[in-house]
C-alpha cells in the first residue's frame, strides 16, 4: 500500500470524485479529504506512481492540485494481521474496536481480513497482546505482523 498526499484541495472536490479520478491508475484503498488536503492510499507502487505522473497538477474545479507520496513521520507501532472480517464491517467500525485499546495509525480491510497499525504506548505496555487478548474474544482472528 502508498499512501498520496494531496495539496491544494477545492473546498468542492467530493470523495467520490477523488476515488473516481484516482482509480483510473489503480485499485484506491481508502480516501480521506481534510479541509484543502486529502490522503489517498493506493494498493501498489506502480498505482501510485501512474496517479502521480498523471495527476500532479490536474486542474479540479479551476485548481491545480498537487500529489506526492506521503512522508508521514514514522512511529513506533504493532502491525496487526486480522482475520475472519465480516464483508459487511466496514474501515470506520473496525477502527473504533482497535480504538479501545490504543491510537490506531492505518486500518485498512482487504476481502476478509485486514491490517491494523496500531500505536506503540508509552509506557511499554505491549498493545499487540492486550488486543490480541480483547478483540480475539469477539471472533476476530488476530496476529502480530
Amino acid at each position: 500500500m502508498v499512501k498520496l498526499f494531496i495539496r491544494n484541495m477545492p473546498q468542492e472536490a467530493t470523495e467520490q470524485e477523488i476515488r473516481s479520478l484516482f482509480k483510473q491508475y489503480g485499485k484506491v484503498l481508502e480516501y480521506d479529504i481534510i479541509k484543502n488536503y486529502g490522503f489517498v492510499h493506493t494498493e501498489d507502487k506502480t498505482a501510485a506512481e501512474d496517479a502521480i505522473h498523471n495527476l500532479h497538477y490536474y486542474k479540479l474545479h479551476g485548481v491545480n492540485i498537487n500529489i506526492e507520496a506521503s512522508k508521514s513521520k514514522s512511529k513506533a507501532s504493532t502491525k496487526l494481521h486480522v482475520g475472519n472480517i465480516s464483508p459487511t464491517c466496514t474501515n470506520k467500525e473496525l477502527r473504533v474496536k482497535f480504538e479501545m485499546y490504543g491510537p490506531v495509525i492505518e486500518c485498512d480491510i482487504v476481502k476478509d481480513y485486514a491490517f491494523i497499525h496500531m500505536e506503540c504506548m508509552r509506557s511499554g505496555q505491549r498493545i499487540g497482546d492486550v488486543c490480541i487478548h480483547g478483540i480475539g474474544q469477539i471472533g476476530l482472528e488476530l496476529r502480530k505482523i
